[in-house]
């Protein structure tokens, strides 16, 4: 594997896709120490973590129930979107790809399985704006530097989308929708 730049190892330091800053209004301090220790663990809420956050904080945890769910379906809906992303670039992980060598491709397949992380944290919270400015501009300034293809990520942060909905039920499916329309907005900026 090749080795990372310095200014690589930091653009990856400095891209936090969440903030949690403006959540103070809607939840309390230790409801956001809980979000807070998962994003810097770079893992999902646990069942603890969401038992806690839906005491802590009762009136903002209607989807907690989706995001366990999503959570714990992460893998297949990662699945589904790879399919589709290979589907729809099949040429992307082959010599001279975006995607290639093997390791530029698991590095995707991680990223998507991030992204549904984060996203997980925004309907856990009944937040649609969970993003930061900030870390999303070092994430473009890292995409740039490893040359990404931004196509086939906003597809496959599309793909997330398609296949997260699916998993819930349909009378929830339009309040759930602005959750990743808010990253896939951010991400498609990218290009």
């Amino acid at each position: 594997m090749t080795q990372l730049s310095e200014t690589v190892k930091e653009l990856i330091a400095k891209a936090r896709i969440v903030s949690f800053t403006e959540w103070e209004q809607s939840h309390p301090k230790a409801a956001i120490a809980i979000f807070q220790a998962a994003d810097d663990a770079g893992r999902y809420l646990s069942d603890e973590d969401l038992m806690q956050i839906q005491n802590l904080s009762p009136d903002n945890s209607a989807f907690i129930p989706v995001a366990q769910c999503l959570r714990d379906r992460a893998a297949e809906i990662v699945d589904e979107a790879r399919e589709q992303v290979l589907a729809t670039y099949p040429e992307i992980v082959q010599p001279g790809g975006g995607l290639y060598p093997p390791e530029r491709a698991q590095a995707c397949w991680r990223d998507f399985w991030h992204f549904l992380c984060c996203i997980t944290y925004g309907i856990a919270a009944s937040h649609t704006s969970y993003t930061s400015s900030t870390g999303l501009h070092h994430m473009n300034l890292l995409y740039q530097e490893l040359q990404v293809p931004l196509d086939a990520m906003v597809l496959g942060l599309k793909s997330i989308k398609a296949a997260s909905l699916k998993r819930c039920e349909p009378n929830q499916q339009e309040a759930l929708t602005p959750y990743f329309d808010h990253l896939i907005s951010k991400l498609a900026a990218f290009q």
